[in-house]
């Protein structure tokens, strides 16, 4: 390569400096670069060490265009406000790794027919495959229509088992929560959650009374306490446990906004947290979990990973394979709030 063509400063490089410098055509040249099998490995050497001598850097569109894709995907959610699609979205980036690929984000604010638009609009894009995000567990129904790319579901998953779904265990987050609460000493415990339609609620319920029949205990109350999943019900809830069962030492609260309302009461009340009784949330929501007083502990999805393991089951899906769907755990996160029994 001594013959080093020179190229004008004020021209980028192209393909064709490429291959007069590695002494071969335009076509091997782009079939080197974009790593097609038919070039021998002496000449797609030859033909890479000529285009880091030249500093060229392969348009995108251009290299998508030969490999059959765009380097993008789109992002379906139905979660208007991104409490669960930011964190995923996040996830899903790191895996496609900073600049690889774009992707385009639509939410469809739970109208099947803003969803019907936006997966029209975004295959009119050519995009290389879909993520589709709920705003709650239930099992959705799939994508309408034909849909020509890989779909991966994440935290919703899709109603047809042959698709692929990457969602949280919430029985396993429930279990969790309770054998926390227990491990701090712990024995008469409430669970205050949100909407029983929500499959959340039920799970997260039937994972906490797993574990303290385990434990060989029941709820305290003898049952869920089911409402909404806002502060004002926290409120109301904690009042309410309180009065009936003031031997309550431990509440599980089936949110981090309903957690955030039940310490405020237990404050009110002259209860010391956690000396008198310990409170546990979910979701760790860092605006609420960080900020709460005393600060939160909570049962952390791990939305971001959940983001990133979609986004490399659908890089598995677009280049061929054929991907599983997979249920991923929980984990506690500690504050003050369930500080063990001295």
């Amino acid at each position: 390569m001594a013959n080093e063509p020179e190229i004008p400063t004020n021209r980028t490089p192209t393909l064709t400096d490429v291959a007069k410098l590695a002494g071969v055509s335009i076509a091997t040249a782009s079939k080197a670069i974009n790593g097609r099998s038919e070039v021998r490995a002496t000449t797609r050497v030859r033909v890479l060490e000529a285009a880091e001598l030249l500093s060229f850097a392969p348009n995108a569109l251009a290299r998508g265009l030969l490999s059959g894709r765009t380097g993008t995907v789109g992002l379906l959610t139905s979660d208007l406000e991104g409490r669960f699609s930011i964190p995923i979205l996040m996830g899903a980036e790191d895996a496609f790794g900073a600049g690889q690929v774009s992707v385009f984000l639509c939410d469809a604010r739970g109208d099947a027919i803003r969803e019907k638009h936006h997966v029209r609009a975004l295959l009119s894009r050519r995009v290389d495959g879909l993520i589709v995000v709920g705003s709650r567990t239930d099992a959705r129904p799939p994508l309408a229509g034909n849909i020509p790319v890989p779909v991966v579901y994440v935290y919703a998953p899709s109603s047809d088992p042959a698709d692929v779904s990457i969602t949280v265990d919430n029985v396993g987050g429930g279990q969790l929560a309770i054998e926390h609460l227990l491990a701090c000493g712990r024995r008469n415990i409430a669970h205050i959650t949100g909407e029983p339609g929500f499959q959340a609620a039920r799970d997260r319920a039937e994972g906490a009374a797993a574990a303290l029949a385990a434990a060989g205990l029941s709820m305290t109350g003898g049952r869920p306490y089911y409402g909404s999943w806002d502060e004002s019900w926290g409120r109301a809830a904690a009042h309410m446990v309180v009065e009936q069962h003031p031997e309550v030492d431990a509440i599980f609260c089936g949110s981090d906004q309903i957690a955030r309302g039940v310490l405020e009461v237990l404050r009110d009340l002259g209860r010391d947290v956690p000396g008198t009784t310990s409170v546990i949330g979910f979701d760790n929501w860092e605006v609420i979990s960080a900020h709460s007083r005393p600060r939160l502990t909570s049962i952390d999805m791990n939305l971001k990973q959940l983001g990133a393991i979609a986004g490399q089951r659908l890089f598995e899906a677009i280049d061929g394979g054929v991907p599983t769907s997979e249920e991923f755990p929980s984990r506690v996160v500690m504050r003050e709030s369930t500080l063990p029994v001295g």
